[in-house]
């Protein structure tokens, strides 16, 4: 059942994708490693196709909302999964765990076009 409008998932993606640019400081895992890396860019992908996503709150309007939340849905796997993909799971693993899946239950949880815009299933 989607129930977060795209206005509220937009706010989401925005501070979802600072929190994941600043979570190896926050979390203390800033050390260089893939641990690192992993959510600094795929926290400022996160931003970046925010900006460009058809809803109230893109600037761009370029990508679709459906689009948008198959990303995220996939953003939000490689996420969670990444500390045994790149072998850090030892030193660190989850906010990478919690955060990814955060973002998997948002893409499912979202309405796919935003308010006033829905299409029907004729």
């Amino acid at each position: 059942m989607r129930f977060i409008n795209t206005r509220v998932h937009g706010m989401i993606d925005y501070l979802m994708g600072i929190l994941l640019i600043v979570a190896p400081w926050l979390f203390g895992f800033a050390d260089g490693s893939a641990a690192q890396w992993v959510p600094i860019i795929l926290g400022l992908s996160a931003l970046l196709y925010s900006f460009i996503t058809d809803y109230e709150l893109g600037l761009l309007k370029i990508l679709s909302m459906k689009v948008h939340l198959t990303i995220d849905l996939l953003s939000g796997f490689f996420l969670a999964a990444s500390p045994w993909i790149f072998g850090f799971a030892d030193e660190v693993y989850l906010p990478h765990l919690i955060l990814g899946l955060a973002e998997i239950v948002a893409s499912l949880m979202t309405k796919q076009h935003p308010e006033g815009r829905e299409t029907s299933v004729t």
